[in-house]
Order: C-alpha cells, then structure tokens, then sequence
C-alpha cells in the first residue's frame, strides 16, 4: 500500500500594529507602524475518510484562518504593541488615550513576536497538524522566518 502523502499547505494574513522599541539606538525607538504580513504553513495527511466532507483536505484554510484570527489578527491587527519595561507613567497615559494598546512580556520586533506566533499556533492546531513555517513580514524588504526543523 502506498504510504500517504504528507502535504504542507500555506495561507497568508495581513494586519496593521504600531510599536516602538525601548532602547533601540535608531528611530525605531519611537512609535511608528507597519502593514505586517505573516505566512503560516502547516503539514499534514490529507483526510482519506469518505464520510468527512474534508475529504482531500490537510485542513480547510477557514480552519486555519479561524485559528489565525483568533490567536494573532484579531489581537494584534490595529493595536500599538509595548514592551511590559517601557516606563509605567507612559504606558498609563497611552491607555487613557488609546483603546487598543498591548503589552508583551518581550521586545516587540519581528524575530521576537515570531517565535510568539509559532507558540500561539502550536497550541491551537488539531492533532496529526504540525506547524511547519512562518514568515512575518514587516516592511516590502524586511521580514523574519520561523522554520520548525530549527526549533
């Protein structure tokens, strides 16, 4: 019998978040936003199971897209993300402005959300669904990769 095929399959998202960077020696120290883009691929056997109207499918991309949504988009998308040392009395005065405003236990910059968004993806794929790789893009020439070989 011919053993079944393991597929990655890819799907992309895109939102809009600011930040800053605490200590940075470059303008990247004062608030300022990018158009993210981040491309999640995961892996899998498609369905075999006549009966499931996923049949052929590793997963469906709603599936995924719900995951996605709900674990990175909708948090992230529109929000100005801080990390938890900027100082208290300007993280204060940001909430009493702004409704949308996210505090990470890390320095915000592409390499460290990344490795945030493989955890918060891991934990919600169903079982026999592997994350496989991630690419976060945060300007039209800069972005970082996450692969699961190397992690």
């Amino acid at each position: 019998m011919k053993k079944p095929a393991l597929i990655r399959i890819t799907k992309e998202f895109k939102f809009e978040m600011a930040h800053a960077l605490k200590g940075y020696d470059g303008p990247c120290r004062n608030i300022h936003g990018h158009s993210y883009e981040l491309k999640v691929t995961i892996a899998g056997h498609p369905i075999t199971d006549e009966n499931n109207p996923k049949l052929g499918m590793v997963m469906d991309f709603g599936d995924l897209k719900k995951i996605i949504r709900k674990t990175i988009v909708d948090e992230f998308d529109h929000a100005l993300v801080l990390y938890n040392k900027m100082p208290e009395k300007l993280v204060t005065e940001l909430k009493g402005n702004f409704e949308r405003i996210l505090i990470l236990d890390y320095q915000p910059t592409s390499e460290l959300m990344i490795v945030d968004f493989a955890d918060r993806i891991k934990a919600e794929l169903p079982k026999g669904i592997s994350l496989k790789y991630l690419l976060l893009r945060e300007t039209v020439t800069s972005y970082a990769e996450w692969f699961a070989e190397e992690n």
